[in-house]
């Protein structure tokens, strides 16, 4: 089975992050009940609950649970995917060419923090913020975990694939050579994602590909400080 990485960075556009201590007066947070959806969003110019919503965020708590689709299907203008494949795309068949539908039935946990996205507006845009005091990810100190599941059949035989990957917003004055992040000493970090980031664990049980247990742990560390 072949093993996907299960970072949404692109869903991030729907609402954005933030990584420090915030000032509650300068603050607009999601309890307030004027954060929406932004312009593009299936649910453009609803307000975003404090609960998770129908596509499986909840930016109060900072997680998502449902299907891979969904972290997407929204930003791209679909309703949620509900386990339906007849009436959803005869509803949406625009759907059907969407990237990520082939990986509709595969089940993603997501965990972050502040600095991944925030659950509150610091700078007055009106959306969640990201990054909020740096220019980019880079040495903001955000971090992300993906925990993907799925069954799926070989040979009529039923598998179990499931991943587990951690992913850290590099440090300010890591370097990237060949696709690898380094810290400024020369330690690995781990591979290169989305061009800011760098996965530092990844876990995957495969047993019908024959692939189980650690694949990737970074040789600096796979902890989320000191980054």
């Amino acid at each position: 089975m072949k093993q996907i990485t299960m970072i949404l960075f692109n869903t991030l556009l729907i609402i954005v992050l933030s990584s420090s201590a915030y000032a509650a007066d300068d603050c607009t947070s999601i309890q307030d009940g004027v954060l929406t959806y932004s312009s593009g969003h299936y649910l453009e110019g609803q307000p975003i609950p404090t609960g998770f919503d129908a596509y499986g965020y909840n930016y109060g708590a900072h997680l998502f649970s449902g299907s891979y689709a969904n972290v997407y299907l929204g930003g791209a203008g679909f309703p949620p995917y509900d386990g339906d494949d007849e009436a959803y795309l005869a509803a949406n068949p625009g759907a059907a060419s969407h990237w990520a539908w082939p990986y509709r039935e595969y089940d993603l946990g997501m965990k972050w923090n502040d600095a991944w996205i925030s659950n509150k507006d610091c700078d007055g845009d009106g959306k969640l913020d990201r990054h909020y005091g740096y220019p980019s990810y880079v040495g903001s100190g955000a971090w992300e975990t993906n925990h993907t599941r799925t069954l799926y059949f070989d040979d009529g035989k039923k598998c179990k694939y499931v991943d587990f990957v951690k992913i850290i917003a590099v440090p300010s004055d890591a370097t990237n050579t060949g696709g690898i992040w380094y810290t400024a000493d020369g330690t690995e970090i781990g591979p290169d994602i989305w061009g800011q980031f760098a996965i530092i664990q990844e876990i995957v049980n495969d047993p019908c590909d024959g692939v189980n247990g650690l694949q990737y742990i970074s040789p600096d560390h796979s902890g989320w400080g000191g980054w």
